[in-house]
């Protein structure tokens, strides 16, 4: 479907070079961060304390973030839970190797926060508390790493029958730089890195892959349709084709995230910036990033068309 057509083909091929290096430049600036930094992990990675309160009213997570914040309580998360009087409290853990002062860290912790929403709110009541250790948060960091890794050598063995190597080889990368681009972001910024974050990102992969695919699949009928053109035209032509469906696909998921980025909340906020940034990252890595690194590959006509072999004429004496 298309609401409108781009009669010329935009020459996407003549710059690619220059669009390469912006997107090496920013890669290894990503890559940089992320040696330097680090990323900035949630409780569900490092620990913490995890207090479910209730209230008599309507509770009011903002307020009660403030004061926690006032209180000296740092990198808190506080969101509705069940209903409109309940609300979920996440309290990060210090760094202390000994778990033994880490439980009797954890339970001052939810004591003095239970202080300071008394003094909010006199009718706030504790009713479940839970305290996670510092061992779980590493499984977690490791389960979510391998869960990445499971992604990626997925979408490599799809591409591997999907596509001639080339372009399976410069989607995956095209995939990979947008993953890098989006953890150096979270690195520069010290965004808190959390489990819906790493979700974003999953499916930022397999939105990323769906779009390369989608422009490959229209350079490989070219090649066989416009047997004249050279590699750069073909690829013009077919990132200019794909181009309308592009800006439909996006705009309306990039509406939904923006939506959910502005009203969802403090626990969805992260969530939405991720994948706003992974989208937009997304369409400059599949027209900007794949089609050149294809073509540096060596990608060719040959590829998909194969030469007719010419039968040899038989002589009757």
């Amino acid at each position: 479907m298309e609401f409108f057509k781009i009669r010329r083909t935009i020459p996407f091929m003549r710059h690619a070079l220059v669009f390469n290096v912006i997107s090496l430049v920013t890669f290894l600036i990503a890559v940089g961060f992320l040696a330097t930094k680090g990323l900035h992990f949630s409780i569900e990675f490092t620990g913490g304390t995890v207090m479910e309160v209730t209230h008599e009213k309507a509770a009011q997570p903002d307020r009660i973030r403030d004061a926690l914040g006032k209180a000296g309580f740092n990198d808190i998360n506080v969101i509705k839970f069940g209903s409109s009087q309940d609300v979920l409290i996440r309290l990060p853990l210090k760094s202390n190797p000994d778990p033994r002062v880490q439980n009797e860290e954890m339970q001052k912790q939810s004591t003095a926060a239970m202080d300071v929403l008394k003094s909010v709110d006199p009718s706030a009541k504790l009713t479940r508390t839970e305290f996670v250790g510092g061992q779980v948060g590493k499984e977690l960091a490791t389960d979510g790493a391998l869960a990445l890794l499971a992604v990626c050598v997925g979408i490599m063995i799809y591409l591997a029958f999907r596509f001639e190597w080339r372009f399976s080889v410069a989607t995956i990368i095209a995939n990979l730089h947008d993953v890098v681009i989006i953890l150096g972001v979270f690195s520069a910024f010290q965004w808190e890195f959390s489990l819906p974050v790493l979700a974003a990102i999953l499916a930022i992969l397999g939105y990323s892959v769906n779009e390369s695919v989608v422009v490959f699949d229209r350079v490989r009928e070219n090649f066989k349709k416009m047997r004249r053109a050279g590699v750069d035209e073909v690829m013009d032509a077919s990132i200019t084709g794909t181009i309308s469906r592009t800006i439909i696909t996006h705009g309306s998921t990039q509406m939904m995230v923006l939506a959910i980025f502005f009203f969802g909340g403090a626990s969805l906020h992260y969530f939405a910036l991720a994948l706003t940034i992974g989208i937009c990252f997304g369409i400059y890595s599949s027209v900007l990033v794949a089609a050149p690194l294809a073509k540096y590959l060596g990608a060719s006509r040959e590829d998909f068309v194969k030469p007719e072999k010419k039968t040899a004429e038989v002589v009757v004496p």
